[in-house]
This record gives C-alpha cells, sequence and structure tokens, in this order.
C-alpha cells in the first residue's frame, strides 16, 4: 500500500511558518516523526518512509502554491497511484483556526492551491486536510493575513495542533478516509 501525502506551501525563508505554509509545516512534522529527510524531487521535495506495510511519501511541492497541481500529478504518476491514495494538507480561511476537516472531495474554495490540482488532475474528488486558520483579518487585509505569521497565541497551540494533524495522515494512512473523517471532523 501506498500513500502520498501532499504539504502545501510556498518555497523561500519569507513563506516559512506563515499561515498559508501550514501544509509545509504538517509535512515536515510527519517526516521528522519518522525520522524521514526531505530531498529534491521533480517538481517536489521529498520525503519518504515505511511502517506498518505502508510506503508513505511526502511531498512539498516546489512549483509555488498557485501551480501546485503538477507536482501532485508527476508524483501520482511515478508513483502509480490513484487520487483516492494522496491526501493533500492546506490551509484554510473557512475554517475557524484550531479546527481541522477531512474531505473526499470538493471545491478549491478560492484556494490557489487546490485549484490548480484540480485542473491538473481534472477532477476534485481528491482527500484534503482543511487546517483552519480563520479569518480574523480587516477589509482588505486578506493577503496579508494568509501570508503572515502566526500570532502569539496561535503559535503558543500550534505544536499541538500541528499533532492533531499528524494523528489524522497517520489514520488516513492505516485506517482509511472514512474511519479518518468520523474520528478527526468532530
Amino acid at each position: 500500500m501506498k500513500y502520498l501525502i501532499v504539504g502545501l506551501g510556498n518555497m523561500g525563508s519569507e513563506y516559512a511558518h506563515t499561515r498559508h505554509n501550514i501544509g509545509f509545516d504538517i509535512a515536515e512534522a510527519l517526516a521528522a516523526k519518522y525520522a524521514a529527510s526531505f530531498q529534491p524531487g521533480r517538481h517536489a521535495d521529498f520525503a519518504e518512509f515505511s511502517v506498518k506495510g505502508r510506503q508513505v511519501v511526502v511531498i512539498k511541492p516546489t512549483t509555488f502554491m498557485n501551480l501546485s497541481g503538477k507536482a501532485v500529478r508527476y508524483w501520482m504518476q511515478e508513483l502509480k497511484l490513484t487520487a483516492s491514495q494522496i491526501l493533500v494538507l492546506v490551509d484554510d480561511l473557512a475554517i475557524d483556526f484550531g479546527k481541522v476537516r477531512i474531505r473526499p472531495s470538493g471545491s478549491d474554495a478560492g484556494h490557489n492551491g487546490l485549484k490548480n490540482i484540480q485542473e491538473c488532475l481534472l477532477t476534485k474528488d481528491y482527500p484534503r486536510l482543511r487546517f483552519g486558520i480563520g479569518s480574523n483579518f480587516s477589509k482588505g487585509k486578506q493577503i496579508d493575513f494568509v501570508l503572515g505569521k502566526w500570532n502569539e497565541n496561535e503559535a503558543a497551540e500550534l505544536p499541538l495542533l500541528i499533532d492533531h494533524s499528524l494523528k489524522a495522515c497517520e489514520s488516513f494512512v492505516f485506517r482509511g478516509l472514512a474511519p479518518t473523517m468520523n474520528e478527526f471532523n468532530k
């Protein structure tokens, strides 16, 4: 059994540990938990590990957020996977900070990374973990908020929330999508 975990984010130190890069942060924590290190690959940095008979490849696209689909399509083809074997980790403005939602499919909700994945895969039917970043910004400040660093209160909660997201990733790999949704969408 093979799985592809896709952390969405943007490359570069100016984007590191911003709200928009939570996908990268979760992906890095997952790889670190299994002592896997990222190395450069085609369209993405990747880490791989095996656990309990499952092969897991974790990628961080190097294509920038708006072209994430190119990396996802390449790695799915390379690993000979179906859309049901991937889990995309993404930030979501429409979900309150600290909440996680697992979905089997859905719209891109205006998220350019998801939009490009949908265009490249020719489907909106692929599992995703939506990590709530909230929408605590004033009118006209959405981009600054999304590309901004976590505030002090959020940063204090982040390690537990990333750990919770790791457990959701592990549940997806070991138990499947439906049980993961039942447990983590509460």
